[in-house]
């Protein structure tokens, strides 16, 4: 497979897993860079810089393929060193990025000088066109079924990628609700040039979570996940459980709950604890619609090569049916 996107970012499928926080670790983003597709370490799930650059070579010493970083920029009550995480990913020489949140011009100026190819995520297509703008090589495009932030607009991706392939330029990245090679030739036939996937890649088995969660994301239905922080116009979306359900009961009280009140409940620090320990009802666990097509827990290997095949397999049966 040979378009804009694996020309951009050096892979064989134009296939890229998203940089998840807690979860985009060295062994998860090796093994799908040796799969084919693209890896991505989550800057954030770092403690210092310094633990960045370290596991940058961690990854290096697992794979010769092209990776990248993903660093999110949201309002955060601390916020990360982000100067100094640029300082190492300039340093250690990675010619990947990939961006999402409020991110200054400045930083994208600064990583285009580097020689980096920027991917930048958006919820919507006015800031798909801001992040044009901007000099970013490739826009991921992030429809209202993905896991994490979706956004306020709540708009699908069966709208939201034909939409922003109009409105672009640069080469369009499809993520949320993508989970195999169906979802893969929907997107390509829509105009996008690749496919972005967190939640079916954490139920494989190089995921660094716990057994439980990949179990948990294989049980789930399409209709279990929950939008939550919505008041707060910081939608999530998680996996349904316990903590879930109960910061929901708490926002939807008369006057709604202040970020204090549900603090406690959506600490990072606690959902990771939940991925690592495998308790799946102590913590929010970021979860896409999309679980409701995992059915297996697969290797990265295995899962790319099946969606290939059946991507394939989709566009030709479709091409057929238009010819008849």
């Amino acid at each position: 497979m040979k378009n804009r996107i694996t020309e951009l970012l050096g892979i064989r499928y134009p296939i890229v897993q998203g940089g998840m926080q807690w979860v985009g670790r060295a062994e998860m983003a090796a093994a799908v860079s040796n799969a084919g597709g693209l890896g991505t370490l989550g800057a954030l799930t770092q403690p210092t810089p310094e633990d960045l650059a370290r596991e940058i070579e961690r990854c290096r010493a697992m794979t010769d393929k092209p990776f990248g970083v993903n660093v999110t920029m949201l309002p955060t009550v601390n916020p990360p060193p982000y100067e100094r995480i640029f300082d190492v990913i300039v340093e250690s020489g990675i010619r990947i990025v990939e961006t999402a949140g409020n991110v200054p011009a400045a930083v994208f100026d600064r990583l285009r000088a580097a020689g980096i190819v920027i991917v930048h995520k958006c919820t919507s297509v006015r800031h798909a066109l801001a992040a044009e703008k901007r000099g970013v090589h490739i826009v991921s495009i992030d429809g209202f079924e993905c896991a994490g932030h979706p956004g306020e607009e709540d708009v699908p991706g069966l709208v939201l990628i034909p939409a922003a392939v109009s409105a672009l330029n640069v080469p369009v990245i499809a993520s949320g609700g993508i989970a195999d090679g169906r979802g893969m030739a929907a997107a390509l036939s829509l105009g996008a040039e690749g496919v972005n996937m967190g939640t079916r890649f954490v139920a494989t088995r190089e995921a660094p979570v716990h057994e439980n969660v990949k179990q948990a994301l294989v049980k789930a239905r399409e209709n279990e996940t929950r939008l939550i922080m919505r008041t707060l116009r910081n939608s999530s979306r998680v996996l349904l459980n316990p903590v879930s359900e109960e910061v929901l009961e708490l926002e939807h009280r008369p006057g709604g709950a202040a970020f204090e009140v549900l603090r406690p409940l959506v600490n990072g620090q606690r959902g990771r604890a939940a991925l690592e320990s495998g308790d799946t009802t102590n913590g929010v666990i970021w979860a896409g619609m999309v679980a409701g097509l995992i059915d297996d827990i697969p290797s990265c290997g295995e899962l790319i090569e099946r969606m290939v095949a059946q991507c394939r397999a989709r566009l030709a049966a479709a091409a057929a049916l238009a010819a008849a």
